[in-house]
This record gives C-alpha cells, sequence and structure tokens, in this order.
C-alpha cells in the first residue's frame, strides 16, 4: 500500500535522482572502455617498440633491405598508435568537459524544479545524484591515469 505522505514532488525527484545515478554508471562504463582502448595501445605500442630496438641495435653495415624496411614499417605502424591514443585522450577531455556542462544543467534544472525537497531533504539523501564532482573527479582522475600510464611510466612511448 502507498505511503499517503509520499508526494508527486517525492516520487519525481526520486526518479531524478535514480536517472543519475544511472548516468553516472552509464559514464563509468564509458570511462573504463577508454581505459581498456588505452591499455591495449599501450601493450601494442610497447611492443612494436620493442622490436623496433631489435632491428635498431643491428650494426647498419649488417642490415639488410628487409630490415631497413621493417623499421621503417614500425615507425610507421607506431606513429599511428601514437596518433590513435591521441584522439584517443582528446575524446576523453571532450566527454569530461560535456559531462561537466551537463551536470551543471542537471543541477540547476533540480534546484529549480526541487528547491523545497532539495534543502528540507538534503542532508537525508547526502544529494550524491545532484552532486556535479561526482564523476568529474573520476573522470579528471581517468585523464590523469591515461596520461600517467602510457608516455612516461609504463609504455614511455614519447
Amino acid at each position: 500500500m502507498a505511503d499517503s505522505t509520499v508526494t508527486v514532488d517525492d516520487i519525481e525527484g526520486e526518479l531524478f535522482k535514480i536517472e543519475r545515478v544511472r548516468d553516472i554508471l552509464v559514464r563509468r562504463e564509458s570511462e573504463l572502455r577508454y581505459m581498456m582502448d588505452d591499455i591495449q595501445l599501450c601493450k601494442e605500442i610497447t611492443r612494436l617498440k620493442k622490436e623496433l630496438h631489435k632491428l635498431v641495435s643491428i650494426p647498419d653495415n649488417d642490415k639488410t633491405n628487409d630490415d631497413r624496411q621493417k623499421e621503417e614499417d614500425l615507425l610507421q605502424q607506431i606513429h599511428k598508435l601514437v596518433e590513435t591514443r591521441d584522439y584517443l585522450v582528446d575524446d576523453v577531455e571532450f566527454e569530461r568537459l560535456r559531462e561537466n556542462e551537463e551536470d551543471k544543467e542537471m543541477a540547476d534544472f533540480l534546484r529549480s524544479k526541487f528547491p523545497k525537497n532539495m534543502m528540507k531533504k538534503g542532508a537525508q539523501t547526502r544529494q550524491m545524484p545532484f552532486n556535479a564532482h561526482q564523476t568529474t573527479s573520476t573522470f579528471n582522475k581517468t585523464n590523469f591515469t591515461l596520461m600517467k600510464e602510457c608516455c612516461g611510466f609504463t609504455c614511455s612511448i614519447m
């Protein structure tokens, strides 16, 4: 049986909270996909760099034309993967900025739609779904992680 003290505003507020939690989970899934792509790119770059290092360590006098061609091919492959990773990092940054904007718009909308409920029940609900910084800090961390884990500390492609 429904509680007679629950209002339509309360139900709408809960619905918006649930939708925000869903949005946060979808963002986290996207973030994890970016991280998986980044890890795969770094692994492939590292593998190609090791192969290239073996070829570069051969003295020029001992290199065959096939060795030289292989060096050139490896350099081109590495270059393409680095460019792909650059696009990935740009996408992560674009998503972070877009999500920040969405968070601000949603917070403004919720404040205008439920000004009394947010004041009255703010402590009770902890305002987690309304907090624009909830996903932003995670995304900033991911963006930094993408930069840190590759091209410096793990695969050092730059």
